[in-house]
């Protein structure tokens, strides 16, 4: 492995943790409309995969931003 495909191989991963973060932050957003339209807890919990801790924080999340 030379530097030239080290850099190369560097920035796709740097481009794919980019993208990892806006798709979590869809996702965030997606729970909490799901949660606001009354889907229940338990259905977002296995669309997801997300445990109800990880959903009630990133519901939460979105309340203790409005204050």
């Amino acid at each position: 492995m030379d530097k030239r495909s080290l850099q190369h191989v560097a920035g796709r991963f740097r481009e794919a943790e980019q993208r990892t973060e806006i798709l979590r932050q869809e996702l965030a957003v997606a729970i909490r409309q799901a949660d606001a339209d009354g889907v229940q807890q338990k259905d977002i919990c296995e669309a997801t995969g997300y445990t109800r801790q990880q959903v009630r924080r990133i519901v939460n999340a979105a309340v203790s931003e409005d204050d």
